[in-house]
């Protein structure tokens, strides 16, 4: 039987198999259970000696690799199937989402060296310019990098202008995601929509644009990493999204799929977040925002919690993006509000309903409604994020297309009490 061991913060924990059939298995290592900080990796994987198989193992671990068009070149690339969850942790497994690590068998995780691989100029342009055709530049040697997702991006470290490869165990501090050929103007949006949200008080990942070569590029701060007590080191801070959280395989991120429903996640984080309270209404703010902004692609793997300090909380969000600006993008929401499955369709009434099936208070969920709203409008009326966009023309629309939006639930909502 095929074995990876499973590290967290540094600390082994416990041991990935995959039988014959090639269904996975995990089971936590005794020494990790008997310690008083133990923590467990998962919701759906509390702290044991039993032996966790199948479905259970595998959304957890399989949430950690990429997904979709970059899958089945790593897979390509490396000579493995895109279905082997298990053949692909072992080979990309090394700096993932949160704190987790895995290593083939006898391996030893080596100390954390801070070993980088600075790039000029010119090799980062390269590396931009060929990450379409390698993504998480697979196959190279002392790398091994895995991000969920379906759009290429790239681990990196940062120090001002500075651009370094993390090697070996070195943790990454930041994103670097190329604008796809096929969504001209997918940073500017993003950016934007990102921007927007920590303007009106939401908790988001840092975002600054660049252009790289000829291609702009977004750069996401990690928020699952921080600086160590006497700010010396990156350290990894552990994070699952919510299909992981609900015990969903990536491949159901999307209600229609199988994916979470809204009351689903706010159950969650009513049993599971140790503040449900601020974090519910946290996750609500989140999810009025991506109404008006026009994001229907908000699904299971785009909301996490973020584990720190004996807390469980939710996390910044990220992945902010007006989906609408994109005609021929579906409409259809990746979580139905209320009963209503295409965003552009979707009014207070919905949200009213999505409040019951959910036990939240109306009156709560309705003031969110109007004070985002409001606040949105009054942040773009000053049009400061059209003049510091990376592309104005595209802001200039966005925040048109929003502040209609925003005008528009307004006036729904006065007719609804």
């Amino acid at each position: 039987m095929k074995r990876l061991t499973v590290y967290l913060h540094e600390e082994r924990v416990g041991e990935l198999e995959q039988d014959d059939s090639g269904l996975l298995r995990f089971t936590y290592v005794s020494q990790w259970l008997a310690r008083n900080d133990a923590t467990p990796l998962s919701r759906m994987l509390p702290l044991t000696s039993e032996t966790y198989e199948g479905r259970r193992a595998r959304p957890f671990f399989a949430g950690i690799l990429p997904e979709e068009g970059p899958r089945t070149r790593i897979a390509e690339i490396l000579g493995i199937s895109e279905r082997n969850d298990f053949a692909m942790l072992e080979r990309i497994g090394g700096e993932c989402a949160g704190a987790v690590s895995l290593l083939p068998d006898g391996m030893e995780l080596p100390d954390i060296e801070n070993r980088l691989r600075t790039l000029d100029q010119e090799e980062l342009e390269a590396i931009v310019k060929e990450l379409p055709l390698r993504p998480l530049l697979a196959g190279e040697a002392d790398l091994r990098l895995s991000l969920a997702g379906a759009q290429d991006k790239l681990p990196v470290v940062l120090c001002g202008e500075s651009v370094s490869l993390p090697l070996g165990n070195t943790p990454s501090t930041h994103i670097i995601k190329p604008e796809p050929e096929r969504f001209p103007g997918l940073v500017a949006n993003e950016f934007f929509c990102m921007r927007l949200a920590r303007i009106v008080g939401l908790k988001v990942a840092e975002v600054t644009s660049r252009t790289i070569g000829d291609k702009p590029c977004i750069v996401v701060g990690r928020y699952d990493r921080a600086r160590s007590a006497d700010g010396g080191m990156t350290v990894r801070l552990h994070q699952e999204d919510f299909c992981q959280a609900l015990g969903r395989p990536p491949e159901h991120k999307y209600q229609q799929e199988g994916g979470p429903l809204v009351r689903e996640c706010v159950t969650l984080l009513r049993e599971w977040s140790t503040t449900p309270v601020l974090d519910i209404r946290t996750f609500v703010d989140g999810l009025i925002l991506n109404v008006l902004i026009g994001n229907a692609d908000a699904h299971g793997k785009n909301y996490s919690m973020i584990y720190q300090a004996g807390e469980r909380r939710l996390a910044p969000y990220y992945d902010l993006v007006s989906t609408i600006a994109w005609p021929a993008l579906s409409t259809r929401l990746a979580m139905n509000i209320g009963n209503c499955k295409n965003i552009n369709d979707l009014n207070p009434d919905h949200f009213r309903r999505m409040a019951e099936e959910a036990s939240l208070g109306w009156p709560m969920v309705r003031e969110r409604i109007e004070a985002l709203s409001r606040k949105v409008i009054e942040v773009l009326q000053r049009a400061r994020l059209v003049h510091t966009s990376p592309d104005p023309d595209t802001a200039a629309r966005l925040s048109d297309l929003v502040t209609d939006r925003c005008q528009r639930m307004l006036s729904s909502l006065r007719s609804t009490r």
